[in-house]
Formats: structure tokens, sequence, C-alpha cells
């Protein structure tokens, strides 16, 4: 049957592919930093350079010869099995290294095939390779000239090692689209067995070569085995520690805990690694870099060396960071200089200095974060803008389970709030929704004996009223403490007033410090990690396993996922694991995670859509007579106005899109592929929660165009609004801290009296010391970076990513309907009666305009959560 193949047939079709091969300075693996080191991987880079820029035609040369085949598989015409036909293995013939569109390392070779019509036409092909040692990352192939029909693009980015390694020949298929029903006849074979091949089988341990999807608990952040104290719970798989699943790596099991899994190199699947000299790749080694390297070289400065104290004196010396600088042992720099990314995080500039960019929030005034004006903004556009909710009851009440906590009520009265309301009884602000809180009394008072073992903090209550200028004037703090005679007892409760003179104003700035503790905590662990990251990953694993290359909501939903595999799996390196950065930088220490799954009891996807979340929270009540079909409680709430332009913008992507594969509720329900899809999502990556009623069940056209908003948003406008503004705002640690470790000092005591006598110093004896904000600062800085690679909302990675020109124009439509929301954004920024766009600090809210820059811009939303 592959006589249509042989030498002395009329007709060739010529195809281009285009391919980069493995390159030395792809570190991406966080088991090889492990193992060897960050200054000796920086030392292997160095030294290879040099010769991977001088060698790159010898090296593509490598890739002729019989080292790379490809054989072609007819999208239309059947073998005796009914399987499409399979040409002959033809090989590279020629390198173009001028081809003028490729990008850095890329080779573009060229390949013949002998042609026939009875082959018909080209929908996938299987490709070898034949080296031992010499992956490489497949770009494209394109087909220009087959007779009587347009060129064939197949659009690939994978990673293709040798062909030994893998149970099945890769393959890969065009970027046209196909419902399940509609595949070509001959191609339904390959696309299932494809998808067979990414799920696996569930057992082993995964390779570094493979692109196995599948589900595990968060059973790896602990290591038992070193020592009792790092041993963590297992998050997941039971009710008591619900979450997202990850993907599985199937490692072998401590010994001392036969749940959890051993340390050591993290499973990533092949694909979802970083690619080649991508900005991103820097950044991500930097945190790898922190956490092997760095810290013990801040330990070393701060502890061993007693070079510098740890403890700031002054507010001055915390701005010298940005100003100044520390400046560095000689032994110290001479370890931070080979290493470019670390150079680039710490400003070394060949000085014996340590220093960092100066944050948004101070480049204006230095001291207009203090105020009560600012503070309240942040609330509503700042890191952390989707908690605050209205106050609709007085006084706010608990949900904590009374049986085990008591009565938790808030001690916060009207007469503590009514000297501040102009005249307006609570009951009258309550009524007319002028009063609004942020409420981390519950998420904190179970861990708050925990916590306060090694650190001072209170769970908290803040309540605020909107002025008549459309500004957040904070009322009343409450800060709570568990009883002393035992939980179910309650708490003692302490609540201060504002105060701009003497003592007072002092303990008013205190007490707000607690409050951002809080929320620095709470943004970390559940608006940024829980609600983005951790929960996206099961909507990944399952489009993988479940969704075709071919399906449409795979090509819909993918670019939405790029990176963020791969960032979840550094994290738990580096991050969140038992004695990582978190643990060591913010105040939940060891339950910091544990805190995030608590959280995760009461996530509702439905109510991750931003209409449904605004509404929730009391911000916003629906009005058809308003834009968006909503009417904003706050008119001038940042995040909310800029938000759902943005929401609506992907959403009318989303149905014009889907509308085009989906024209009945009929063809929803019966798309196996889908329903299999979200069933799996249900069942197992959101395993923990699959009994609530509040999924959408996926029968009908309205449930799929909802669900992949939500999804979209989430992995882009939602991570970029959480994510982005970490260093803009927390980099200036006065602002942000992210620990408290004094209580308010009471009358009598020494703490109390050096509050009286140096304000300052007690608030920096209070808050984050040096050691920890060194670490906070280069963490947060590089979470705050865009790559210079990066994919912005509205773009693609390629312009060949389907061959539907009805999906590319509405795809035009949603860019074009992104560019205009920019503008807008633009337009409310320079307007001067909207107070909480710049505040107190002068620091516009951009963070939501679609289109960004590399480095701390401060504004762009990426496709996907990418660092």
């Amino acid at each position: 049957m592959f006589g249509i193949f042989d030498r002395d047939t009329s007709q060739k079709i010529k195809g281009t592919l285009v391919l980069m091969p493995k390159n030395v300075l792809d570190f991406n693996s966080v088991s090889s930093v492990k193992k060897k080191g960050v200054l000796d991987v920086a030392g292997d880079v160095i030294e290879a350079a040099g010769s991977l820029l001088g060698g790159i035609v010898d090296g593509a040369t490598a890739f002729l010869g019989r080292n790379v085949s490809i054989r072609l598989i007819s999208a239309t015409k059947k073998d005796g099995n009914g399987h499409g036909l399979v040409g002959k293995e033809v090989f590279l013939e020629k390198h173009i290294p001028t081809l003028p569109t490729l990008g850095a390392r890329q080779d573009a070779f060229s390949i013949y095939f002998d042609w026939d019509a009875d082959f018909g036409i080209p929908g996938a092909f299987y490709i070898r390779n034949y080296m031992q040692a010499h992956e490489f990352f497949l770009v494209s192939v394109t087909f220009d000239d087959i007779p009587n029909h347009e060129s064939v693009q197949f659009v690939c980015n994978s990673w293709v090692y040798n062909f030994k390694s893998y149970k099945k020949d890769r393959i890969f298929f065009s970027n046209d689209i196909y419902l399940p029903s509609q595949t070509p006849a001959p191609l339904v074979y390959y696309r299932q067995e494809e998808l067979q091949n990414l799920r696996g089988d569930g057992t082993g341990q995964r390779k570094d070569w493979e692109r196995i999807y599948d589900y595990d608990v968060y059973n790896d952040l602990g290591n038992p085995d070193e020592n009792v104290n790092l041993a963590r719970p297992v998050l997941g798989g039971s009710s008591t520690h619900p979450y997202p699943r990850r993907v599985r790596s199937g490692r072998k099991p401590t010994a001392k805990d036969p749940k959890s899994e051993k340390p050591g190199a993290l499973y990533v699947p092949r694909d979802e690694n970083f690619g080649h000299l991508k900005s991103s790749d820097f950044l991500t080694y930097g945190i790898k870099s922190l956490s092997q390297d760095v810290i013990p070289l801040f330990k070393s400065v701060i502890f061993d060396l007693n070079f510098t104290p740890n403890e700031f004196d002054s507010f001055d010396e915390v701005r010298d960071l940005f100003e100044g600088g520390i400046e560095l042992p000689t032994n110290v720099l001479s370890k931070i200089s080979p290493l470019p990314v670390l150079k680039e995080i710490f400003r070394t500039d060949g000085e014996q200095v340590l220093k960092f960019p100066p944050p948004h929030v101070i480049k204006v005034s230095k001291s207009a974060w203090m105020t009560d004006e600012e503070f309240g903004r942040e609330m509503i556009a700042g890191v952390n803008p989707c908690v605050i909710r209205l106050l609709k009851e007085f006084p706010p009440k608990s949900t904590l389970d009374t049986t085990l906590y008591g009565d938790q009520t808030s001690t916060i009265k009207k007469e503590h709030l009514e000297i501040n309301l102009g005249g307006l009884t609570v009951e009258k602000a309550v009524n007319d929704q002028r009063l609004f809180i942020l409420d981390y009394h519950d998420a904190f008072i179970p861990y708050l004996n925990k916590i306060n073992k090694n650190a001072k903090a209170y769970a908290t209550r803040t309540i605020l009223f909107l002025k008549d200028d459309g500004t957040l004037k904070p009322l009343a703090i409450e800060l709570s403490l568990p009883h002393p005679s035992g939980l179910q007892y309650g708490a003692e409760s302490k609540v201060i007033l504002p105060s701009d003179q003497g003592v007072d104003s002092t303990i008013w700035l205190l007490s707000k410090a607690h409050v951002i503790v809080n929320d620095s905590c709470y943004h970390q662990l559940m608006s940024h990690w829980l609600n983005t990251h951790a929960v996206v990953e099961p909507f990944i694993i399952a489009t993988n396993r479940h969704l075709s290359v071919l399906h449409p909501i795979n090509r819909l939903l993918d670019p939405h996922f790029r990176d963020t595999i791969n960032i979840n799996s550094l994290a738990r390196a580096a991050l969140i694991n038992a004695d990582g950065i978190i643990e060591q930088t913010f105040l939940p220490g060891p339950s910091s995670v544990e805190m995030s799954s608590a959280a995760y009891k009461n996530w509702v996807f439905t109510d991750q859509a931003l209409p449904a979340d605004l509404i929730k929270r009391g911000l916003a009540v629906e009005d058809s007579s308003s834009p968006h079909g909503l009417r904003l409680v706050i008119e001038d709430y940042p995040y909310a106005v800029d938000g759902l332009e943005i929401w609506d913008a992907i959403k009318i992507w989303v149905q014009d899109y889907v509308s085009l594969y989906y024209p009945t509720d009929e063809v929803v329900q019966k798309d196996t592929e889908l329903q299999t899809w979200w069933k799996e999502i249900i069942e197992k990556g959101h395993g923990d929660l699959r009994d609530k009623p509040w999924w959408p069940k996926m029968q009908s056209l309205q449930d799929l165009i909802q669900s992949c908003s939500i999804i979209i948003w989430t992995a882009s406008a939602l991570h970029a609004a959480v994510n982005f503004g970490q260093y803009p705002y927390g980099g200036y640690i006065l602002n942000r801290p992210t620990l408290s470790r004094r209580l308010i000092p009471e009358k009598g005591t020494p703490h109390y009296d050096e509050m009286v006598k140096n304000p300052q110093k007690a608030y920096l004896r209070t808050i984050t010391p040096k050691f920890q904000t060194l670490i906070d600062l280069s963490v947060i800085e590089i979470l705050s970076r865009h790559a210079s690679d990066e994919i912005y909302l509205g773009e693609r990675d390629s312009k060949f990513w389907t061959s539907d020109s009805r999906a590319l124009q509405a795809f035009k439509k949603f860019g074009n309907k992104l560019a205009k929301i920019e503008g807008t954004i633009k337009e409310r920024n320079n307007d001067s009666s909207l107070k909480n766009r710049y505040g107190p600090v002068q620091l516009p809210y951009t963070i939501l305009q679609p289109s960004g820059e590399d480095g701390l811009a401060f504004r762009g939303i990426p496709n996907s959560i990418s660092i």
C-alpha cells in the first residue's frame, strides 16, 4: 500500500520543519539545580555559552542524515484497518539557515515526500528522533505545495526525545479543529490513541521526558524523614484537608509517613517546561537561587558575619534598601557577581551593595502610605482587592462552629463607629450601603495559638465608611486573640479607633499594621496561590487527558495554561514547602498551606466569575440599566470597574468562539470528550468538592460559555490583579508587612514606654525584621516581573493556531476590544475626580491594562499563570 511513495512518483511535496536544539541555557529542571547547586550550574552555563553561539550551523547539521524522520498520516484515506494511511519514513534533507521568520535559536529544515492523490491530504504525522542524547523542541511543520489544496500547518511546540523513550511514536496533528463526532474518520483512531498516551496508566514514577498527566494530592510539601518538625499534613483526599489536585509524580513514600512522597526531583510533563532563552527562565531560576544560595548568603551576612543587624532602626533605613543599598562583604559579593540573574535581582552593578528598585508606592511620596485614605484605597485598588465586602449586619458575626469556638461575634459597638459617621447612625449607614468590612477573624482565629508560639498576631476585623467623595475611611479595627481558657470560650478582643495625635496615633498605626499582616498572608496563600495557581491546575490536567488538540475547547483554553504546572511545581519545591520561603517569611509559618486548605472548603467555582464575586460580596447589585448589568456599590472601585470590562470582553470572545462549534445545547451534551473532561474535573481534579450543587451541569451552551470564561478570567486577569502589584505595593515592607512579632503594648510595660519615646522603632520591632524583609523583597520582585517574551491577553504565540478563519476573525475582534479597554483605563486614570485611581501615593491603577512590557511594569494581563 506504500507504493504511492516510490521514488518514480512524479509529484513531490516539500515540508519545512522548524525546531530548536536542546539549549545549554535551558536550566529549568529543579532537580538539576538541587543536584549541582546554582553556582555550579551557572559555571556550566558560562563555560558552554561560547561554544553554543559559535556552533549554530554545526549543531544544525546533526539533525540531517538519518537522525530525524517523519511519516505522514492521511486525513482523507484509510488503510485496511480503517485508520488513516501512514506514509513511508522520510528524513530531513537540508538545513535552511537564513529563513527570515525564525526566532532565536530556531533552525529550519527541508523535508520532501513523494505524493500521490491516492494518499489524500495529510492531517497528522509521526516523528522519530534517532539521536541518543539530543532531544529537541519541535516548533512547527508546514506543507505549502500540496496539489489542489492550501498549505497545511502543524503548530507543534513540543519536546521530542529518542524514539525508544516512548511506547508509541510521537504524533502531531494539523491546526484544523474538529469536535469528536466530526473528526475525519481516518484520524479518529490516532486522536484517541494520543489521548490515551497522555493519560498514562497511573503507575510508576514519572520520567523527565514523559508527557503524562495524572492527579495526585499535595503530599510532597513536608520532609518528615529529615526532621519531625518538617512533617506536613496531606492536603486533598479528605474532608479535613480538602484541596485541588496536582500533577502526579509517583515518587516513593517517606519512611515516617507512607502517605507522603519523598522530596526530590519534581516531575513536570515535558511540554509544560519553560522554553529556551526565555526571560521567565531567568526569573524562575532566581527563585531557585533564592531558596538554595541567596538565603544562606543573607543569613551569613546578618547572623554569622554580624555584618549588619537584623533590625531596622528607622524608616529611613528601610528606604536605604532602594536609595543607598546595604554594603556587602567582598566574599559575599564574589558569590553573587558570576550569576547574571542574581546581579539583575540585586542590582550589584559591580559595587559592594545590595540594592532593590524603588517600589512604586513610595516613588512620589515617602509617607502617604501611612494615611487612612491609602489604607482604605488599597482594599479596592491594591494587590488584594477582592476580599472587602459590604457590611450587611451589625455587629459582624462569625461563621465558625460555636461548639468548637464559642461566640465569636464582634465586640465593635455602635458608639465606636458613630463618633466618626458625621451624624449618621449605624443603622442608616448600613441601610444606605456605606459600611464595609475587611474581615480576617474567622480565617485566623483557629490558627492563632499555633501561630503565636513563634509570632504575635491578632485576628482582625476592620470596618470602613464610604465617604461622599467615594473614598473609604476606616472607622474601627478589632484585634482578637483566642480566649486564654480555650478556643471554646470565644475570643478576647479590643477595639482600636482612629487617631492622629500622640501615642494613640502610634497604636492606630500599629493596629493597621496588624490588619495588613493578616491581609498580606491571606492574599499570598488564598487570593493568589489557592484561588489562581492551585485551582487552575486540575483544569490543565483534565484538558490534556480528555480534550484532543483537535478539540475546539482545547484550542481555546490551551494558551491560558502556559507554564502554570511548571511554576506550581517550583512553588512546591521552594515557596510553599516545609521551611520554604513562605513559611520563613509569612505569619502563619508551618500552618500556611493548611490555612489555604480551610479556605478551599468555601471555594465555589461559579463565584469566581467577577460579576458573581462582586454580588456575593455585596459590592454590586444586578441592574439591567447599568453597564455590564451591574451597579457598583462603590462606583470608584478600580479593580471592579476595569475588571468588569475585561470580564465582558472575555465572555463575548468565548461566546463568539464556542458558538462556532456548538450551535445547540444538544451538541454540547453529545460531545463525548467534553463530557468526560468536565466529569473528571469535578470528580477527580476538584474531587473533594465533587458533591457541591453549584457545579455547572455542562448540559447547555451557556454552561460551557460560563465555565470557559471563568477558567480564562482566573488564569489571566484575576491572576494579574493579585500578582503583579506585589512589589509595587509590598516592596516597601512598612506598607505591607508579612510578619507581626509584638502585640499592642500595654501601659506600664517597657514596650509601651519605647512606643511613646520612639514610635518608628516600636513599629519596626512589631513588623517583619531585616532578614525576612530581604527575602520578601527578593521573592516578590521576581514574582512581579513580566518576562520579555510574555504573551498577553488577546495574543497568541502563533498566527497559525487554527485554520478556521471564523475563529481568527472572532479573535481579532477580541483583541480590538481589549485595545479599546486599554484606552478607556488610561482615560479613567486621568480623571482627577476618581480619587481611588491614584490615591495619596499617586499610583495609578494600571494593573488591568491588557498590554504589558517586561520588568516591573505594573501593567499587563498575561494569558496564563506563568510566574
